[in-house]
């Protein structure tokens, strides 16, 4: 049981670093285009209106590029972990800053503030760095499945599955 979920958590961070190398090489190739991705066990989610061939190329240079050293492909700085990070830490510091009873409302919104904007300023660098738990750019034995068109319901994308 313990093997198997330390495999599904491993492949899952595996997909998230391709994700991510894909993003990048997408948004440089396609400059000011929304793209969005979701890893999973499986693989991972491409929401991106762009062609199926670039899709695909994104894909296989994103698993070439970390295969051959380019572990930092495996960082995104608009990683859903830099959201969660920031959005628990701020409002955890909120809470904390807002704290008493007492207090004049005024003064506890300003308590609040203070604890806020220094941690709004130091959570982007500690999701950064905690992508490297839910990361993994050691790829070699991911090898790719499919990438499958989604389209629908406005949406355009890609699911790419792995072996």
């Amino acid at each position: 049981m313990i093997t198997t979920l330390h495999a599904i958590i491993r492949r899952t961070r595996q997909h998230h670093a391709i994700e991510h190398a894909t993003l990048t090489i997408l948004a440089e190739r396609f400059p000011n285009r929304r793209m969005v991705g979701y890893s999973d066990p499986a693989g991972f989610t491409l929401l991106a209106d762009i062609p199926e061939e670039a899709a695909r190329r994104g894909v296989a240079d994103a698993m070439l590029r970390l295969q051959a050293g380019e572990a930092h492909l495996a960082i995104h700085p608009n990683c859903g972990t830099n959201l969660l990070t920031t959005g628990v830490l701020v409002t955890l510091a909120a809470l904390l800053g807002s704290a008493g009873k007492r207090q004049h409302p005024m003064s506890r919104f300003a308590r609040a503030l203070l604890f806020v904007l220094p941690t709004l300023v130091v959570s982007p660098g500690l999701g950064l760095h905690l992508q490297q738990y839910t990361t993994s750019a050691q790829i070699g034995d991911r090898w790719l499945k499919d990438v499958r068109l989604l389209d629908g319901a406005g949406l355009k994308g890609y699911r790419v599955l792995f072996e």
